[in-house]
């Protein structure tokens, strides 16, 4: 089956981008300090001759995506980065036409070749995580989606149905999906605006009485000037998972100081995310810190939307980590073991009652997880990576298209405004918060939105 609108691959380009963070950011023990961008241009021209260029980016969160305890930090962002490279090439070399969804599908065949070929290069004595492999890919296919957008004049979450993909759901997810597309689980027009996630880091000062080393360039150093000055009413809370008594008190910490900043904005309602990033050594971890939180703070308790990732990443590996109690307290949510149908399916198996998307995990694996989780009736969010500049904007378009998502997380401008740079003129209701929402409707020109 062929369409005159399926393209082909006319010209793969990479570089990459090293940017300091303005704090660092503590997350799952690890401390960050900077990130590497890896930005992708693509140029396509569709059967009937239609030419444009697609552009894609993001951050190579490898201390996030491969927590190696055998290979440097350094050893593993190099990897990850010439994995990248390496798909450029496989991607210039592609000569098949098609739907970005099939084309995106075909090269993802090749990521486990060019991850095993790298680590082989390189010396490195452990194989590169699915994950790792996911991020260093990503930004080729924001940019194969971004370009077919382009070339078709149309917004990329518009060109999903029947009329241009040439196969159905059933081709990537099960039989269940036959017949569908996902136009059937996207939305025609972005959310007008959307809530913003905040992100208080493990290392962030709550209160001025924390402050050990103010930045002092301007922007708010602590959670309440924060709260105050963005109006955020979405906080995402990073907890240990292994220190009880640490979790508690930030979380009654958190409470305390939103409760006096809100009161001073005149805000009655706000919510809480909570992220372990997998630290937990047993979900009786959860319950427990569940248990003692209602006690010390109902309110803070009630104001919790979900939970996130709260044990080890491999599911299969520890199946005696079952979240259906947990689950009947708030949504629990994976995160890192989301890479595929098979993860989705086996959380669900375990209780796990909602999925976190992540544009860094690839905008085609986005579509589809999000798909899937819509027609399991899991709760749905999607989470950062720290993203700047376009990544950013391409994680909140992805956001604001999927129908059950209700706010979007976006740190980048904590940790790491410069990379927001320009990007800040150009969308400044991403960028510029003062009422704890981002102007995602903006997010509607061609191809992906940015």
């Amino acid at each position: 089956m062929s369409k005159p609108t399926d393209m082909h691959l006319k010209g793969v380009e990479i570089s990459t981008q090293r940017i300091d963070y303005r704090v660092p950011i503590k997350f799952g023990g690890r401390v960050v300090i900077d990130v590497v961008l890896l930005d992708v241009t693509v140029d396509v021209e569709t059967r009937d001759g239609r030419r444009a260029r697609g552009y894609g980016s993001m951050p190579m969160g490898n201390v996030w995506a491969w927590p190696s305890q055998t290979s440097t930090s350094d050893h593993t962002l190099a990897a990850m980065v010439r994995v990248g490279e390496r798909l450029a090439v496989v991607a210039n070399d592609y000569r098949e036409a098609g739907h970005p969804l099939e084309i995106t599908h075909d090269l993802a065949s090749e990521y486990q070749a060019a991850a095993d070929r790298t680590v082989a290069e390189l010396a490195i004595s452990e194989p590169m995580p699915r994950l790792a492999q996911l991020v260093a890919a990503s930004p080729l296919e924001a940019a194969i989606h971004d370009a077919y957008g382009m070339a078709l004049d149309q917004n990329s979450y518009n060109v999903l149905g029947a009329s241009f993909a040439n196969r159905d759901l059933a081709a990537y997810l099960t039989d269940e999906f036959g017949g569908e597309y996902l136009d059937r689980y996207t939305l025609r027009e972005p959310r007008p605006r959307m809530p913003l996630y905040h992100l208080v880091g493990a290392l962030d000062a709550l209160s001025e009485a924390e402050l050990l080393n103010p930045v002092r360039d301007g922007l708010p150093e602590t959670l309440g000037q924060w709260i105050v000055a963005d109006g955020l009413t979405h906080l995402k809370i990073k907890l240990a998972g292994d220190d009880l008594k640490w979790d508690l008190d930030r979380v009654v910490g958190v409470e305390r100081v939103a409760g006096e900043a809100q009161r001073q904005r005149g805000c009655r309602q706000w919510w809480y995310s909570l992220d372990f990033n997998e630290k937990c050594a047993s979900v009786d971890y959860v319950l427990e810190f569940l248990r003692q939180l209602q006690q010390q703070s109902p309110e803070a308790l009630d104001r919790v939307q979900y939970i996130e990732q709260p044990t080890h990443r491999d599911l299969r590996s520890n199946p005696e980590n079952r979240m259906h109690e947990a689950a009947k307290i708030k949504p629990v949510v994976i995160d890192e073991s989301l890479v595929d149908l098979e993860s989705l399916l086996l959380a669900r198996e375990q209780g796990y009652s909602g999925v976190a998307l992540k544009a860094c995990k690839g905008h085609t694996e986005a579509l589809l997880m999000g798909a899937a989780a819509q027609k399991y009736q899991l709760f749905l969010c999607v989470q950062d990576l720290t993203c700047i500049g376009r990544s950013f904007l391409h994680s909140a378009s992805l956001a604001a298209r999927i129908p059950t998502i209700t706010a979007i997380e976006g740190n980048g401008r904590q940790y790491c405004p410069a990379g927001n740079h320009g990007w800040d003129e150009r969308f400044p209701g991403m960028f510029q918060i003062t009422d704890g929402t981002v102007r995602t409707g903006d997010l509607s020109s061609l191809g992906l939105g940015y």
